[in-house]
C-alpha cells in the first residue's frame, strides 16, 4: 500500500474488484441458463422429402412440427389453383399448421375441405375459412423448399409468399 491508500480505501477496492468479477460470472450463468438446450434447438427443424413420402393427389398427410400437425396436400387438378399454392414442377401444394384458427382444434380432411368438429368451421384446399366461426385461414408455418424437400422451422421465399396470399 502506498501512503496515500489508507486501509479502508484498499479493502473498498478489493470489495469492488470481487463484485465485479462475481457479476460478470453470474451474468453468463444466467445467459447459459436462458439461452434454449440444444435439444430444442434441433426440435426446430422438420425436413419432409416430397418426392420420398407417398403423396396422394387430394388426400393429405399430417406431420408434426414443435408439437402440432402439419398438414401436407398434393392438389387435384380439380382443386382451385390459387396464388400461395407452393409449386414445384407440375405440382401444387398446400402447406398449413393443422389447427383451427378458432378455438385450436385439429379439422379432420371431408372429400374436399377441412371440417373442424368443434364448431363446424371449414377451410377448403387452399386453407381459406369458407364457413362457421374460424376467423381466419389455417396459418402458414416458416418453411424452405430444397429442390423437393420442405425444411419447416427455416423461412424461405415460398413461406412468406403463402403467408401474404392467405393474411
Amino acid at each position: 500500500m502506498s501512503n496515500e491508500t489508507n486501509r479502508r480505501d484498499f479493502l473498498g477496492m478489493s470489495f469492488a474488484a470481487v463484485a465485479a468479477v462475481g457479476g460478470a460470472y453470474s451474468l453468463v450463468g444466467m445467459k447459459q441458463a436462458w439461452d434454449p438446450l440444444p435439444s430444442v434447438l434441433s426440435a426446430g427443424f422438420t425436413t419432409i422429402d416430397l418426392a420420398a413420402i407417398d403423396l396422394k393427389p387430394g388426400k393429405p398427410q399430417t406431420f408434426k412440427w414443435r408439437g402440432k400437425p402439419i398438414f401436407v396436400l398434393e392438389k387435384t387438378q380439380a382443386m382451385e389453383p390459387y396464388e400461395g399454392d407452393l409449386v414445384l414442377g407440375d405440382k401444387r401444394y398446400t402447406i398449413a399448421i393443422g389447427l383451427c384458427t378458432h378455438l385450436g382444434c385439429i379439422p379432420a380432411w371431408k372429400v374436399d375441405v377441412w371440417k373442424c368438429a368443434c364448431h363446424g368451421g371449414e377451410f377448403d384446399s387452399t386453407g381459406k375459412n369458407t364457413f362457421g366461426p374460424p376467423p381466419k385461414p389455417l396459418i402458414t408455418p416458416p418453411f424452405s423448399v430444397e429442390g423437393m424437400v420442405l425444411t419447416l422451422g427455416n423461412e424461405g421465399d415460398q413461406s412468406k409468399a403463402m403467408m401474404a396470399a392467405r393474411a
